[in-house]
């Protein structure tokens, strides 16, 4: 039996509606929600406004804007439908996500080129593979940004894109890696963790089905980079919670310091594991390849 948090000998089967701490008799506060703990009966209630829920997400058209003027400047080879030929201008060969190519020295994340673990998150294949992946950003977006903010919105994508690119290295360090995939992947595990809060079925919603998907796709076709997606699926979901849990617990600062410390793990074991895995030959010729 739990026990009441402000009375620590009192046994209680009643929760705070609001935060879902146990409260005793004498602790509670009958409101129309519901029973409400002391602290949470002298809060305001915070009401949206439908003009508030509409405002435009600014961070998502932020991050469609960057993700598509990078993609203009990868060169010709970019603007096919599949990628058959595959981007090879400056922009692409010196941002793509590589741990290391035995034989090439000084090329990738294990030789100080530690910007590849960031700038793969903006890169693209070809015109499918930025095309999928910016409408699913624009559609979680729409629905995620105004619901969280735009700070939060921007720390989950953020860390989401660095711990798929930890995914990316640990699965296939000698792999070329591009795309926003990780990223996205890691809105979609937000938005799960958000609806399930919300107490909205998440499988229902369509959102869980959305995630099966592309994660049987991830696993199923070749030239696909399914750390990078796991990564960002966990990375993102991770941080959706860690937000939530500052929010319901008034600790938003430690929050975001939790989400700050998995952003530099994140680097450091990319780094780290990109040096690691430098002495290993590639599996494969075609391990090379654009992965998106």
């Amino acid at each position: 039996m739990a026990t009441c948090y402000r009375h620590p000998s009192r046994e209680t089967g009643v929760s705070c509606s609001n935060c879902g701490r146990p409260i005793c008799p004498d602790c509670m506060t009958t409101t129309r929600v519901g029973m409400r703990c002391p602290d949470c009966a002298r809060q305001r209630t915070k009401v949206k406004r439908m003009r508030d829920m509409a405002a435009v997400p600014q961070v998502t058209y932020a991050l469609i804007a960057i993700n598509v003027v990078v993609f203009l400047t990868e060169g010709s080879g970019a603007f096919s439908i599949s990628g058959g030929g595959g981007p090879s201008g400056t922009v692409f060969n010196e941002g793509a996500l590589i741990g290391s190519l035995p034989g090439v020295p000084e090329l990738g994340v294990a030789h100080g080129q530690w910007w590849r673990i960031i700038t793969g998150g903006f890169l693209h294949e070809s015109l499918l593979h930025i095309g999928f992946n910016m409408y699913i950003l624009y559609i979680l977006g729409r629905m995620l940004e105004p619901a969280l903010g735009r700070l939060k919105f921007g720390v989950i994508y953020g860390v989401a894109l660095l711990t798929g690119s930890l995914g990316a290295l640990l699965v296939s360090p000698h792999a070329v890696t591009v795309g926003a995939s990780g990223a996205v992947f890691g809105i979609m595990g937000a938005a799960a963790v958000e609806m399930r809060a919300r107490k909205i079925p998440v499988m229902q919603s369509g959102i869980g089905g959305l995630i099966l998907i592309n994660l049987v796709i991830s696993f199923t076709l070749s030239g696909i980079s399914w750390g990078g997606h796991v990564g960002g699926l966990i990375g993102g979901a991770l941080v959706a919670f860690l937000l939530q849990q500052g929010e319901q617990r008034r600790a938003q600062a430690l929050a975001f310091a939790a989400c700050a410390v998995i952003a530099a793990a994140a680097v450091a074991g990319s780094i780290a594991s990109a040096k690691a895995n430098e002495a290993e030959a590639p599996g494969a010729a075609s391990s090379t390849g654009p992965e998106p």
